[in-house]
């Protein structure tokens, strides 16, 4: 009997819940069904630098700045096409090398990212462009400046920043123009952007009436140039520019110290860093380096820039480099064109970004037919007690 009731009473708890289950089921009389939310919209970007070797810290200092961008667009709750985005950083290391720059750029083709910012070096950017344009990937490189990146015929490059005919001309000139140039000699890397700049630069100075009567060459790794140096110090130059990074010209600058050669020492970029004091080990004179920073705000930009750099100091503890602002700006773009196209899909957005008109913290950002910024400003700089000073902006 216990056995009995034990089972009816089991059996009328099954059936009441099924009951309970259709009763819940069943919409009211006259009711829609709820909509479902729209799901989230994951983003991927790209962004490839030095993040080891010689100049990790300028790399590094490339990725804080897609960091930083990434954080605020997630803060922000941005929306594409109706669907809230997420986004997501993908983050890889060329250690500037053309080579491991074309299998970082694969691999980031192969995660169908939805776009790139990158790479550093005009040496890893212009091989890896052509990865990006065959997968329709949208690229724009916050401070690959040789001209052959943009010349290439590509729908998919962008730079926010002026190439090295803008650079190394300008300075060439002010070599010449500002400086009183007489003697110039002219020192490369024969990397794309060191050969790149210098090409430039004599090109500036020859411009301006003046001639270079050395040219001399080492590499990208080198830390000896004794006899570069020697044979340099017979011409008894004035100026000697260096076209390359700050890793090498800050062992370049002590052993023209050792050597006793004065001249003013000029570079592009590439060498105008927060780091090159430090390099350089105390053997730089005040007022004699001379170098520009592709890029430049003035007046009221000026403010917004300053803010980047305090915000970028609290978030991570160390002070810009150099490119981290113009990296963070083209993360933006990017982003922005996707929310005027509606749509994450590079080949949908991608029309957008030629269109682009952006006011960031590097200033007014626009791109003309090939895809280079419109209107690229430059910075002149130079460094005393072992900081680097502003002397000007050109346009």
């Amino acid at each position: 009997m216990r056995t009995t009731l034990l089972t009816l009473t089991a059996v009328s708890v099954a059936l009441l819940a099924a009951c309970g289950k259709k009763e819940e089921a069943a919409p009211a009389a006259g009711s829609a069904p709820a909509a479902a939310a729209p799901s989230e919209l994951i983003i991927k970007i790209g962004h490839v630098g030095p993040t080891s070797g010689a100049i990790a810290h300028l790399g590094k200092d490339n990725e804080m700045g897609a960091r930083m961008a990434i954080d605020d667009l997630n803060a922000q709750g941005v929306e594409i096409g109706g669907r809230k985005a997420k986004f997501e950083l993908l983050a890889e290391d060329d250690a500037g090398d053309p080579k491991q720059g074309t299998a970082a750029a694969q691999k980031l083709a192969d995660a169908k990212v939805n776009g790139v910012v990158g790479h550093l070096n005009s040496g890893t950017t212009i091989p890896a462009s052509k990865v990006y344009s065959d997968a329709g990937i949208p690229q724009i490189s916050p401070s690959a400046t040789n001209p052959k990146y943009t010349q290439q015929g590509y729908k998919t490059t962008f730079r926010v920043v002026a190439n090295d005919g803008q650079l190394g001309g300008t300075l060439g000139r002010y070599a010449i123009e500002k400086l009183g140039g007489k003697t110039i000699a002219v020192i490369d890397d024969r990397t794309a952007y060191g050969q790149g700049v210098a090409d430039e630069f004599e090109k500036g100075v020859n411009a301006a009436g003046g001639k270079v009567v050395k040219r001399e060459f080492t590499n990208d790794k080198a830390t000896d140039f004794t006899a570069i140096l020697t044979t340099i110090k017979a011409s008894k130059p004035d100026v000697v520019f260096y076209g390359g990074m700050d890793a090498v010209a800050g062992p370049m600058l002590r052993q023209m110290k050792q050597l006793g050669i004065k001249a003013k020492f000029m570079g592009g970029d590439g060498v105008c860093t927060g780091e090159l004091p430090k390099l350089a080990a105390g053997s730089m004179a005040d007022d004699q380096v001379v170098c520009a920073e592709a890029g430049g705000v003035e007046g009221e930009q000026k403010v917004g820039m300053d803010k980047f750099k305090a915000d970028f100091k609290q978030k991570f503890g160390v002070d810009v480099q150099i490119y981290a602002p113009y990296v963070y700006d083209a993360t933006m773009i990017l982003v922005d064109s996707m929310k005027r196209a509606g749509s994450a899909d590079p080949a949908a957005y991608l029309p957008e970004v030629g269109k682009t008109d952006y006011n960031g913290v590097t200033g007014k950002i626009a791109f003309d037919e090939h895809g280079d910024i419109k209107n690229g400003a430059l910075t002149l700089y130079t460094y005393k007690g072992g900081n680097r000073e502003q002397i000007a902006v050109v346009r």
